[in-house]
């Protein structure tokens, strides 16, 4: 048996029924689940293929291939050809088998920062490797890794990494043969900062070799019901993951590639819910500082950074006596023992009744 840690947020259900009881029932800022409408134009595709009794193409149709690299080339500076584009099974399934998928052997470090998403970590364990937290990357000294993940904007904190950092760990990774997977699917969520692809010309200097960018539809188009992600880069590696994951058997649904492909080339509903989101942070962020939290980091991204100057855990109750869900840092790594992440996603009703509460 695998030794797996217990899924968090099967920690977080006291906390959920304390804040259920609040009179004026719960306000749930944890997990960040989008509570916002599909936009159209992928309900409309996605019905418009609904008639597909064939096998889909884990490749991905050309349209699809095409309107990702035409994303990533508008709203991003990235040059890609769409045969270096990949679709997959929402972000995290990548994020969990990319090890794996890879051929990452038993024993070997797989590394991530010190406060991320825990998936990175269970990702290394699925491969039989190491799970490596550190944010600086010098501590190994010598050794050769094979995998590298970062994560900009993060999850949790927000923060994003200018493009001279993953630069740096671009180098990096190619002196010691390492792959540099990037997480980036909070990329058009910059608020403070302005988020960059490691495939920009600016981090990878023109090559997108030993390099992997991971996005998802989730929060952009509120896609997270659908399943719908994508990673482009160094056209090896994708090639090497197309193979495995035709005998696996991993493939989006010929309706999901045609709904995907819809929302990658349409812009105006990604900016209106952009627009929902900002509006959300501006009242959701002052209210938690009158309160007595601090928030830190958080200039990208759909979450809040906080701390009252307590524990994660006794942070989570007091809010939650308040009616309001939180997730505890402590879920992000043990850096996190101090703070809590706070989640933006809740409807425009239930952020006004949070604010009402916190003051």
């Amino acid at each position: 048996m695998l030794a797996l840690p217990d899924f968090p947020w099967d920690r977080l259900v006291p906390y959920q029924d304390l804040a259920r009881a609040h009179p004026g029932g719960m306000v749930d800022l944890s997990v960040g689940t989008p509570v916002d409408p599909v936009p159209p134009v992928a309900r409309e595709a996605l019905a418009a293929a609904a008639d597909s009794p064939g096998y889909p193409l884990t490749y991905g149709t050309p349209r699809l291939r095409e309107a990702a690299a035409g994303w990533l080339r508008r709203r991003h500076g990235v040059t890609v050809d769409p045969s270096d584009v990949l679709p997959t099974i929402g972000s995290k399934e990548l994020v969990a088998w990319l090890p794996t998928l890879l051929g990452v052997r038993p024993g070997e470090r797989v590394v991530f920062p010190e406060l991320a998403y825990p998936t990175y970590d269970v990702g290394a364990r699925l491969a039989g490797a190491e799970p490596y937290a550190t944010d600086g990357l010098l501590a190994l000294g010598p050794e050769r890794v094979p995998l590298v993940w970062v994560n900009s904007p993060s999850n949790p904190t927000g923060r994003v990494l200018p493009a001279e950092h993953l630069r740096k760990v671009v180098a990096w990774a190619r002196e010691r043969g390492a792959i540099v997977a990037s997480d980036e699917c909070y990329i058009e969520l910059g608020w403070e900062e302005h988020p960059v692809s490691v495939l920009h010309p600016d981090v990878c200097e023109g090559s997108h070799e030993n390099l992997l960018a991971v996005h998802s539809l989730s929060k952009r188009s509120n896609f997270a019901g659908y399943r719908a992600g994508f990673v482009a880069g160094d056209p090896r590696l994708v090639r090497r993951l197309l193979e495995v994951r035709k005998h696996a058997g991993m493939m989006m649904p010929a309706p999901v590639q045609a709904a995907t492909a819809a929302v990658l080339d349409d812009d105006a509903h990604a900016d209106e819910q952009r627009e929902r989101y900002a509006r959300r942070r501006a009242v959701l962020r002052p209210a938690l500082e009158r309160a007595g939290w601090r928030v830190e980091h958080s200039a990208a991204g759909l979450y809040l950074w906080a701390t009252d100057g307590t524990g994660c855990w006794d942070q989570v109750r007091a809010l939650a006596e308040r009616g309001i869900l939180v997730a505890p840092g402590e879920f992000y790594g043990g850096a996190g023992r101090g703070h809590v992440r706070i989640a933006i996603t809740a409807t425009d009703e239930r952020v006004d009744a949070a604010v009402s509460r916190l003051q």
